[in-house]
């Protein structure tokens, strides 16, 4: 499937590679063209070269706690200052975190708790790029 019959550009950042896997293939096999981060330095530069190449991401979906990088509150602030439209969902397995209790004062669009189905998944993101803003406020 080439890049233009898909549903889709989205970045992933997470510092799991067997997350990143399963998201990819998850998100892949549903048509969207996946690309992977580790952490917010490397989410930010793919998401700045996107940007300038013309072919911004439709989402994010970025983890909350990162080992040995920047963590998703601090990527999402500083993608936020490149493009204040930025449409990420916050993923992250404390339910009780704060920018999991309030995505929206971060910056984020929804969340994804962990564990999460991959129909769960596939529907958030559908629902972010394909309806817009207006089921999220």
């Amino acid at each position: 499937m080439s890049a233009t019959n898909t549903k889709g550009r989205i970045l992933v950042m997470d510092d799991e590679v067997f997350i990143r896997s399963m998201l990819l293939q998850a998100l892949s096999s549903s048509g969207y063209k996946v690309y992977l981060s580790r952490h917010g330095a490397e989410a930010i530069k793919l998401f700045e070269l996107a940007k300038k190449s013309g072919r911004p991401f439709d989402a994010l979906i970025v983890d909350l706690k990162i080992k040995n990088g920047m963590d998703g509150s601090e990527t999402i602030s500083r993608l936020i200052k490149i493009d204040p439209d930025v449409k990420a969902i916050v993923s992250s397995s404390d339910p009780y975190h704060p920018a999991m209790l309030n995505h929206r004062d971060y910056g984020f669009k929804d969340i994804l708790p962990r564990p999460f189905s991959i129909k769960e998944l596939q529907e958030k993101v559908h629902l972010l790029i394909h309806e817009g803003e207006e089921h999220f406020n």
